[in-house]
């Protein structure tokens, strides 16, 4: 490369934006009745275009070096979050097929996610079609599938399972066996409809993969228009937030961390909501009531850290004064860690009970409420009412994005004071 050239792309690359995005490297390629046009020899994604660009010029790897070597122009894009990045990088792949991306490894072990919207076989479930990861060395089974969906290559398995965890509670969907005895571990934290057990609306489920296709395809512009069509305010709040954080850049690629939901920041110091508790209240006909809690940490259950509490007050109290009797005892374990969040299965007399024995204990806690339109279904979670009390207003929005999360908290929470009630009634029937 003639030194000129080199100087003039270091230049560019100091004038990138310190945003995410995708990046090409270019080459002049010589073209029957025109001069030239520039075709891209290389494309990669970053959290920061101008340092990832820059960082290009004082690589030591020789193909690094070689790559810089041949090519002769920068041009990048700017996507608005790091997950678009990654989905627009795997497009732009597939589209063009650059020559040092290929290189990089054999295409036998590119990773791939196919959607098969018609056909057989155990990936398309009863009509609820559901993604698969397949290697490159795979693909060709499914490319001649009829109406099937195919996306990447992506870099790496690692990297589409977080994307697709990352997506998942925003537009679940189904891994499990259709009629299946029992509900999955997914569907009781709200990221399956319930294909398992038969509660999934067909028509629904579809509509929800369609969604998450023309994400992955980067038509945002559609998917937006689409939603806002529906009013479907939640899902828009939920792909505006998503966590950045979760994604990554490091060496010579890309990485993802598993973090899958959008990152809420509360308080002065402006910390991460990290450890969210939830209660929940079994019992039958007023007897034998049990409270639960269950803890979810950076989005995730940590069954560890659940706890049960045997109800000591009277058997005849309600559920409010019963959650009450929990949370005091609760917080008198000092050596348990205090949640950033607190959250009910209840509407605004259970939130302002909860706010009560937090202010008896001189604490701080923002506490959210979910009072549900219906049963525990997938299909009633849209008309969920939330009641929020003690989070400032402009991190509303962001409480409103992170609904689904606060959903599967309720589930889980429901689920497991309700075995616990079952397990406690079936030993005291014991002699």
């Amino acid at each position: 490369m003639p030194q000129n050239t080199l100087k003039k792309l270091k230049v560019k690359a100091s004038s990138a934006p310190k945003s995410p995005g995708v990046y090409f490297f270019r080459r002049r390629r010589i073209r029957p009745g025109r001069r030239f046009e520039y075709e891209p020899i290389y494309i990669g994604r970053a959290t920061k275009l101008k340092d990832r660009i820059s960082s290009y010029f004082n690589a030591k790897d020789p193909r690094v070096k070689e790559m810089v070597a041949t090519a002769h122009d920068l041009k990048w894009q700017k996507t608005d979050t790091l997950l678009e990045s990654v989905i627009l990088e795997a497009n732009l792949i597939k589209k063009y097929q650059p020559k040092y991306n290929i290189r990089e490894k054999d295409n036998k072990s590119f990773t791939y996610l196919v959607f098969l919207k018609q056909g057989q076989g155990p990936e398309l479930t009863k009509g609820f079609p559901k993604p698969l990861i397949v290697r490159g060395r795979e693909l060709a089974k499914y490319s001649a599938a009829k109406n099937s969906e195919i996306f990447g290559p992506y870099k790496s398995y690692y990297i589409l399972r977080t994307v697709l965890k990352i997506l998942r509670p925003i537009f679940p969907y189904s891994t499990c066996r259709a009629g299946a005895k029992r509900p999955c571990f997914h569907y009781q934290i709200g990221l399956c409809p319930g294909v398992c057990v038969g509660k999934a609306d067909k028509k629904e489920y579809n509509k929800n993969i369609r969604n998450l296709i023309l994400l992955l395809k980067g038509e945002k512009k559609r998917l937006y228009k689409s939603l806002k069509a529906v009013g479907d305010k939640d899902t828009i709040n939920a792909l505006n937030h998503v966590n950045d954080v979760a994604l990554l850049t490091q060496s010579s690629s890309s990485l993802l961390t598993a973090n899958c939901l959008p990152e809420l920041h509360l308080g002065k110091a402006g910390s991460p909501l990290t450890r969210v508790e939830g209660y929940d209240i079994s019992h039958l006909r007023g007897k034998e009531a049990v409270g639960a809690m269950v803890v979810f940490e950076s989005a995730e259950p940590n069954p560890d850290q659940y706890r049960l509490f045997k109800i000591r007050g009277e058997k005849t109290q309600s559920d409010v004064d019963s959650l009450k009797e929990v949370l005091d005892r609760r917080l008198k374990h000092k050596e348990w860690p205090y949640p950033d969040i607190l959250f009910v299965d209840g509407g605004l007399a259970q939130v302002r009970i909860m706010k009560a024995v937090l202010t008896l204990h001189n604490l701080k806690i923002p506490v959210v409420g979910l009072s549900k339109a219906g049963k525990h279904a997938a299909s009633a979670a849209r008309g969920d009412k939330m009641i929020v009390q003690g989070i400032k207003p402009e991190s509303r929005d962001l409480i409103a994005s992170n609904k689904r999360l606060f959903q599967k908290v309720r589930d889980e929470a429901h689920r497991f004071s309700i075995k616990a009630s079952r397990r406690q009634r079936t030993q005291e029937r014991i002699i």
